[in-house]
Protein backbone atom coordinates (compact mmCIF):
# COMPACT_ATOMS: atom_id res chain seq x y z
CA UNK A 1 0.00 0.00 0.00
CA UNK A 2 1.71 3.40 -0.60
CA UNK A 3 2.30 5.70 2.34
CA UNK A 4 0.54 8.85 2.74
CA UNK A 5 1.93 12.13 2.34
CA UNK A 6 2.33 13.64 6.37
CA UNK A 7 0.65 16.62 6.74
CA UNK A 8 2.62 19.92 6.57
CA UNK A 9 2.54 21.80 10.10
CA UNK A 10 0.97 25.34 8.41
CA UNK A 11 -1.33 25.91 5.65
CA UNK A 12 -0.06 25.59 2.32
CA UNK A 13 -2.45 26.68 -1.61
CA UNK A 14 -1.51 26.31 -4.79
CA UNK A 15 -3.71 26.95 -7.78
CA UNK A 16 -3.54 27.05 -11.48
CA UNK A 17 -5.41 26.79 -14.56
CA UNK A 18 -5.33 24.38 -17.55
CA UNK A 19 -6.02 26.44 -20.87
CA UNK A 20 -6.32 23.21 -23.01
CA UNK A 21 -9.07 22.00 -21.02
CA UNK A 22 -11.55 24.80 -20.89
CA UNK A 23 -9.55 26.44 -18.36
CA UNK A 24 -10.14 24.00 -15.44
CA UNK A 25 -9.35 25.40 -12.38
CA UNK A 26 -7.29 23.04 -9.80
CA UNK A 27 -6.04 23.37 -6.55
CA UNK A 28 -3.44 21.39 -4.29
CA UNK A 29 -3.75 22.62 -0.73
CA UNK A 30 -3.21 21.77 3.42
CA UNK A 31 -5.83 23.07 5.11
CA UNK A 32 -5.51 23.08 9.14
CA UNK A 33 -7.56 26.15 10.63
CA UNK A 34 -9.33 27.14 7.61
CA UNK A 35 -13.10 26.82 7.11
CA UNK A 36 -15.07 27.20 3.77
CA UNK A 37 -18.01 28.70 4.60
CA UNK A 38 -21.15 27.32 2.54
CA UNK A 39 -20.99 28.02 -0.91
CA UNK A 40 -21.61 25.93 -4.13
CA UNK A 41 -19.88 25.38 -7.48
CA UNK A 42 -21.16 26.08 -10.93
CA UNK A 43 -19.17 23.30 -11.50
CA UNK A 44 -18.12 20.02 -10.00
CA UNK A 45 -15.74 19.58 -7.34
CA UNK A 46 -13.75 16.39 -7.91
CA UNK A 47 -10.57 15.44 -5.40
CA UNK A 48 -8.32 13.03 -3.60
CA UNK A 49 -7.81 13.63 -0.33
CA UNK A 50 -3.68 12.64 0.09
CA UNK A 51 -3.86 12.89 4.11
CA UNK A 52 -5.60 14.24 7.19
CA UNK A 53 -9.55 14.18 7.44
CA UNK A 54 -11.79 16.95 5.50
CA UNK A 55 -15.39 17.46 7.09
CA UNK A 56 -18.21 19.11 4.96
CA UNK A 57 -21.57 19.38 5.11
CA UNK A 58 -23.73 18.13 2.01
CA UNK A 59 -27.11 17.62 1.24
CA UNK A 60 -28.72 17.56 4.34
CA UNK A 61 -25.40 15.94 6.03
CA UNK A 62 -22.04 15.67 7.90
CA UNK A 63 -19.26 13.35 5.86
CA UNK A 64 -16.22 12.94 6.69
CA UNK A 65 -13.61 12.11 3.70
CA UNK A 66 -10.10 10.24 5.04
CA UNK A 67 -6.77 10.00 3.11
CA UNK A 68 -7.11 7.78 0.12
CA UNK A 69 -10.86 9.03 -0.84
CA UNK A 70 -12.38 10.66 -3.29
CA UNK A 71 -14.29 13.77 -3.05
CA UNK A 72 -17.42 14.83 -5.39
CA UNK A 73 -19.61 17.78 -5.28
CA UNK A 74 -22.02 18.18 -7.54
CA UNK A 75 -22.76 21.56 -9.62
CA UNK A 76 -25.26 24.24 -7.44
CA UNK A 77 -25.10 21.51 -4.18
CA UNK A 78 -24.88 23.77 -1.24
CA UNK A 79 -21.48 22.65 1.27
CA UNK A 80 -18.79 23.71 3.69
CA UNK A 81 -15.46 22.42 4.09
CA UNK A 82 -13.15 22.28 7.92
CA UNK A 83 -10.65 19.91 9.24
CA UNK A 84 -11.98 16.87 10.51
CA UNK A 85 -9.04 16.17 13.12
CA UNK A 86 -6.51 18.83 14.49
CA UNK A 87 -3.96 18.27 12.14
CA UNK A 88 -6.12 19.47 9.11
CA UNK A 89 -6.24 17.90 5.92
CA UNK A 90 -3.99 17.56 2.59
CA UNK A 91 -5.97 17.37 -1.10
CA UNK A 92 -5.84 17.81 -4.83
CA UNK A 93 -8.95 19.54 -6.27
CA UNK A 94 -10.29 19.84 -9.78
CA UNK A 95 -13.32 21.83 -10.56
CA UNK A 96 -14.59 20.91 -14.02
CA UNK A 97 -17.54 22.64 -15.74
CA UNK A 98 -20.39 20.26 -16.65
CA UNK A 99 -19.68 20.22 -20.47
CA UNK A 100 -16.33 18.06 -19.29
CA UNK A 101 -18.37 15.72 -18.00
CA UNK A 102 -20.85 15.84 -20.59
CA UNK A 103 -18.33 15.15 -23.22
CA UNK A 104 -17.32 12.34 -21.07
CA UNK A 105 -20.64 10.25 -21.19
CA UNK A 106 -21.29 11.30 -24.51
CA UNK A 107 -17.90 9.10 -25.23
CA UNK A 108 -20.03 6.43 -23.13
CA UNK A 109 -23.66 6.70 -24.21
CA UNK A 110 -24.08 8.78 -27.36
CA UNK A 111 -26.15 11.68 -25.21
CA UNK A 112 -24.41 14.90 -24.04
CA UNK A 113 -27.26 16.12 -22.82
CA UNK A 114 -27.29 14.08 -20.29
CA UNK A 115 -25.59 15.29 -16.64
CA UNK A 116 -23.67 12.44 -14.45
CA UNK A 117 -24.73 12.81 -10.73
CA UNK A 118 -23.23 11.24 -7.92
CA UNK A 119 -25.29 10.14 -5.10
CA UNK A 120 -22.56 9.78 -3.13
CA UNK A 121 -19.71 12.34 -1.99
CA UNK A 122 -17.12 10.56 -0.40
CA UNK A 123 -15.87 7.39 -2.37
CA UNK A 124 -13.78 4.48 -1.12
CA UNK A 125 -11.62 3.48 -4.02
CA UNK A 126 -8.41 3.23 -3.70
CA UNK A 127 -7.10 2.71 -7.21
CA UNK A 128 -9.45 4.99 -8.95
CA UNK A 129 -8.14 7.45 -5.85
CA UNK A 130 -4.50 7.01 -6.89
CA UNK A 131 -6.13 7.55 -11.06
CA UNK A 132 -7.22 10.89 -9.80
CA UNK A 133 -4.23 11.59 -7.81
CA UNK A 134 -2.12 10.54 -10.93
CA UNK A 135 -4.09 12.78 -13.00
CA UNK A 136 -3.75 16.14 -11.08
CA UNK A 137 -0.09 15.62 -11.00
CA UNK A 138 -0.01 15.20 -14.54
CA UNK A 139 -2.05 18.52 -15.06
CA UNK A 140 0.24 20.11 -12.76
CA UNK A 141 3.09 18.67 -14.80
CA UNK A 142 3.08 17.50 -17.45
CA UNK A 143 3.78 19.63 -20.57
CA UNK A 144 2.58 17.73 -23.57
CA UNK A 145 -1.05 18.45 -23.79
CA UNK A 146 -2.30 14.86 -25.10
CA UNK A 147 -1.09 13.53 -22.38
CA UNK A 148 -3.38 15.98 -20.20
CA UNK A 149 -6.36 15.57 -22.47
CA UNK A 150 -6.20 11.95 -22.51
CA UNK A 151 -5.55 11.01 -18.74
CA UNK A 152 -8.44 13.57 -17.86
CA UNK A 153 -11.31 11.95 -20.39
CA UNK A 154 -10.23 8.56 -19.23
CA UNK A 155 -10.33 9.38 -15.64
CA UNK A 156 -13.55 11.04 -15.82
CA UNK A 157 -15.27 8.38 -17.98
CA UNK A 158 -14.05 5.52 -14.99
CA UNK A 159 -15.54 7.80 -12.59
CA UNK A 160 -18.55 8.23 -14.41
CA UNK A 161 -18.95 4.53 -15.09
CA UNK A 162 -18.21 3.16 -11.62
CA UNK A 163 -20.36 5.93 -9.66
CA UNK A 164 -22.46 7.92 -11.55
CA UNK A 165 -26.07 8.01 -11.62
CA UNK A 166 -27.24 9.43 -15.41
CA UNK A 167 -30.03 11.82 -14.94
CA UNK A 168 -31.10 14.40 -16.74
CA UNK A 169 -31.21 17.85 -15.83
CA UNK A 170 -34.77 18.71 -14.26
CA UNK A 171 -36.02 22.09 -13.43
CA UNK A 172 -39.13 22.96 -10.82
CA UNK A 173 -42.12 24.57 -12.05
CA UNK A 174 -44.32 26.98 -10.79
CA UNK A 175 -44.63 30.90 -9.99
CA UNK A 176 -42.60 30.10 -6.61
CA UNK A 177 -39.58 29.18 -9.09
CA UNK A 178 -40.01 31.89 -11.70
CA UNK A 179 -39.77 34.32 -8.89
CA UNK A 180 -37.06 33.11 -7.49
CA UNK A 181 -35.29 33.05 -11.07
CA UNK A 182 -36.31 36.81 -11.35
CA UNK A 183 -34.57 37.66 -8.39
CA UNK A 184 -31.24 35.42 -9.02
CA UNK A 185 -31.46 37.11 -12.65
CA UNK A 186 -31.46 40.78 -11.16
CA UNK A 187 -28.83 39.91 -8.39
CA UNK A 188 -26.52 38.58 -11.64
CA UNK A 189 -27.03 42.13 -12.88
CA UNK A 190 -26.76 44.47 -10.55
CA UNK A 191 -24.20 42.37 -8.35
CA UNK A 192 -21.99 45.41 -7.80
CA UNK A 193 -25.20 47.63 -5.96
CA UNK A 194 -26.27 48.09 -2.65
CA UNK A 195 -29.47 45.49 -2.59
CA UNK A 196 -32.51 45.93 0.12
CA UNK A 197 -34.79 42.76 0.36
CA UNK A 198 -37.68 44.97 -0.02
CA UNK A 199 -36.18 45.41 -3.41
CA UNK A 200 -36.13 41.84 -3.99
CA UNK A 201 -39.43 40.95 -2.60
CA UNK A 202 -41.00 43.60 -5.04
CA UNK A 203 -38.79 42.10 -8.29
CA UNK A 204 -40.38 38.50 -6.92
CA UNK A 205 -43.63 39.89 -6.02
CA UNK A 206 -43.50 38.36 -2.72
CA UNK A 207 -43.27 38.98 0.63
CA UNK A 208 -40.10 39.51 2.04
CA UNK A 209 -40.48 36.65 4.65
CA UNK A 210 -41.72 34.32 2.11
CA UNK A 211 -38.88 35.46 -0.38
CA UNK A 212 -36.33 34.03 2.02
CA UNK A 213 -38.02 30.89 2.36
CA UNK A 214 -38.16 30.19 -1.36
CA UNK A 215 -35.54 31.74 -2.07
CA UNK A 216 -32.68 29.38 0.27
CA UNK A 217 -35.08 26.23 -0.51
CA UNK A 218 -33.83 26.76 -3.84
CA UNK A 219 -30.54 27.70 -4.31
CA UNK A 220 -29.62 26.35 -0.40
CA UNK A 221 -28.38 29.83 -0.07
CA UNK A 222 -30.21 33.30 1.32
CA UNK A 223 -30.27 36.40 -0.70
CA UNK A 224 -27.19 38.03 0.67
CA UNK A 225 -24.71 35.18 0.91
CA UNK A 226 -26.34 33.95 -2.96
CA UNK A 227 -24.90 37.82 -3.55
CA UNK A 228 -21.37 37.45 -2.28
CA UNK A 229 -20.61 34.56 -3.99
CA UNK A 230 -21.75 36.49 -7.02
CA UNK A 231 -19.35 39.13 -6.36
CA UNK A 232 -16.75 36.29 -5.76
CA UNK A 233 -17.14 34.60 -8.89
CA UNK A 234 -16.86 38.31 -10.70
CA UNK A 235 -14.43 39.02 -9.07
CA UNK A 236 -12.41 35.60 -10.15
CA UNK A 237 -13.39 36.69 -13.83
CA UNK A 238 -11.45 39.86 -13.55
CA UNK A 239 -8.85 38.62 -11.71
CA UNK A 240 -7.98 36.44 -14.08
CA UNK A 241 -8.20 38.97 -16.73
CA UNK A 242 -5.37 41.03 -14.82
CA UNK A 243 -7.19 43.55 -12.79
CA UNK A 244 -5.80 45.41 -9.82
CA UNK A 245 -7.08 43.64 -6.41
CA UNK A 246 -7.88 46.98 -5.01
CA UNK A 247 -9.84 47.73 -8.24
CA UNK A 248 -12.07 44.80 -8.42
CA UNK A 249 -12.56 44.97 -5.11
CA UNK A 250 -14.20 48.52 -5.86
CA UNK A 251 -16.20 47.19 -9.24
CA UNK A 252 -17.78 43.80 -7.42
CA UNK A 253 -19.19 45.94 -5.32
CA UNK A 254 -16.97 45.37 -1.67
CA UNK A 255 -16.66 48.08 0.74
CA UNK A 256 -12.84 47.89 0.28
CA UNK A 257 -9.62 45.20 -0.39
CA UNK A 258 -9.62 43.43 2.70
CA UNK A 259 -13.68 42.97 2.53
CA UNK A 260 -13.32 41.38 -0.68
CA UNK A 261 -9.64 39.27 0.66
CA UNK A 262 -12.11 38.05 3.88
CA UNK A 263 -14.63 36.62 1.69
CA UNK A 264 -12.69 35.63 -1.37
CA UNK A 265 -10.48 33.18 1.07
CA UNK A 266 -13.72 31.66 2.69
CA UNK A 267 -15.40 30.73 -0.35
CA UNK A 268 -12.69 30.15 -2.55
CA UNK A 269 -9.77 29.04 0.11
CA UNK A 270 -7.20 31.26 -0.93
CA UNK A 271 -6.87 35.03 -1.38
CA UNK A 272 -7.45 37.31 -4.28
CA UNK A 273 -3.46 37.71 -4.81
CA UNK A 274 -2.85 33.44 -4.84
CA UNK A 275 -5.97 33.34 -6.97
CA UNK A 276 -4.24 36.39 -9.48
CA UNK A 277 -0.62 34.61 -9.22
CA UNK A 278 -2.17 31.41 -10.28
CA UNK A 279 -4.13 33.21 -13.57
CA UNK A 280 -0.73 34.38 -14.27
CA UNK A 281 1.05 31.23 -14.26
CA UNK A 282 -1.89 29.53 -16.77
Amino acid sequence: MKTRSPLQSTEQVKFWRDPALNNIEMLRATYVTHSFSRHTHEGYAIGVIDAGVEEFTYQGATHQATAGSLVIVHPGEVHTGHAGTAEGWQYRMLYPDVTLLQRAIAELQDNAATIPYFPNPVIQDSPLAGQVRRLHMALEATESQLERESRFLWTLAQLILRYADRRSATFLLGQEHQAVLRVRDYLKAYFADSISLDQLAQIAHLKPLRLLRVFQRETGLPPHAYLVQLRVQQAKLMLSSGKAIAQVAFETGFTDQSHLNRHFKRLVGMTPGQYAIGCRLS
